[in-house]
């Protein structure tokens, strides 16, 4: 029966005008799409850009979400929708959630706060609808991505799997020195993933490593960069491939020279602050913001099959800015937007109910789902099998 959904887009910011753009852009759901932002001028302001960017016929509307309790028209909104689109900062995810429970609507979120997702794990577990957490680009799209290379690993070759790896980089097309980097999404995220433990395995088990403690280079596509342990990145990876992997990491990529220069500064950090806080400043003083940027991706699988011979299954892919109805938006919003509205498309399915975590997700109706497809189709990418004899 066709059905026309109600979708909230909860943020007002650079993924939450994706999200909405795209969303009203795309034939994939019919829907009426409602911009919930702290400033309603800014929430107004984006439907009005939504508006004037596509072609829509869909009603396209914004509205207050006040810093506590509800409006009269945020009740109305929230008591006749079917999804919240969470784009807000991490710290508010709880009580985006707890109102997804109230009136009982589906729900998916991008943060990688670990409390927050830990809290709408215990709250959620036994909902009537849908909560899919940290489903994004890392958290989120390169997760599935590492598990469908796993499954393909492990179908072909046996379950002997050495490693997986995990890596990202939010990337300007030019880099200069000292800092070799341009901010390119929020400069509070980029600080505090360089400063939170990262979450691996090593020799089968999960442990913490410290941020930025283990740079190696890689090349990619011909060109070399560099990469080290970030937070957040894995999602649940960590607790699904405990005792099924002998080692398993999430990177971020970085232009040579980068991380030498950050661990500069972070090691002039003092107590008196919070970590993540000290170093935006620091970093501010000397990172511009910038506009043309790009997403490089990796993930590979490492293994050996029955007769001993070490195998592996990886995927590199390049993603530039898109033009999306009237207007361009850049590589890290797209990125980030497409697998949010993937996972608001799969719950509204009505398919799963409960909290969805990275590793529970349907890698094949996700990866070849049509938002996903529309940015990290294959047309760029390139899928590589090696095999040494030992």
């Amino acid at each position: 029966m066709y059905s026309k959904h109600k979708v909230i887009v909860a943020g007002a910011g650079g993924i939450g005008r994706a999200v909405a753009l795209i969303l009203a852009e795309r034939p994939e759901l019919d829907t009426d799409i409602f911009i919930g932002d702290l400033n309603l001028e800014a929430s107004k302001s984006v439907a009005e850009w939504v508006i004037a960017g596509t072609s829509t016929l869909s009603v396209v509307e914004g509205f207050q979400i006040p810093l506590k309790g509800e409006t009269e028209e945020m009740s109305y909104i929230f008591g006749s929708a079917d999804i919240i689109l969470d784009c807000l900062p991490g710290s508010e995810a709880p009580r985006l959630a707890a109102l997804a429970m109230k009136y009982k609507l589906h729900y998916v979120n991008l943060t990688e706060y670990v409390k927050e997702t830990s809290q709408i794990l215990e709250m959620a577990k036994n909902a009537d609808t849908g909560f899919i957490l940290q489903t994004g680009l890392a958290p989120g799209y390169i997760n599935v991505l590492a598990h469908s290379l796993y499954k393909q690993f492990v179908s072909r070759y046996g379950t002997d799997v050495d490693s997986v790896e995990m890596k990202v980089g939010a990337l300007t097309k030019t880099a200069k020195s000292p800092h070799y980097y341009g901010f390119t999404w929020s400069p509070i995220g980029v600080a505090t993933e360089y400063v939170k433990d990262s979450i691996v395995i090593q020799e089968g088990k999960k442990c913490r490593v410290p941020a930025l403690s283990q740079t190696t280079e890689l090349i990619l596509d011909g060109v070399l960069y560099e990469d080290d342990f970030t937070s957040g990145g894995a999602a649940d990876l960590p607790d699904y491939f405990e005792g099924k992997v002998q080692s398993l990491s999430y990177k971020t990529i970085r232009y040579p020279g980068h991380y030498a220069w950050v661990k500069k500064l972070v090691s002039e950090l003092t107590v008196e602050d919070s970590p993540e806080s000290q170093l935006l400043s620091k970093m501010e003083k000397s990172v511009p913001h910038v506009e043309d940027d790009f997403i490089i991706y990796y993930a590979s699988i490492t293994g050996r099959d029955p007769q001993g011979v070490l195998h592996m299954i990886e995927k590199c892919n390049r993603i530039d800015a898109m033009k999306i109805g009237n207007f361009k938006l850049k590589a890290i919003q797209v990125s980030t937007a497409v697998p949010m509205l993937e996972s608001a498309r799969m719950l509204l399915s009505g398919k799963y109910k409960g909290t969805i975590l990275q590793s529970q997700i349907d890698v094949d109706d996700f990866l070849n789902g049509p938002f996903v497809q529309m940015v990290y189709g294959n047309r760029k990418s390139s899928e590589r099998y090696k095999a040494d004899l030992v």
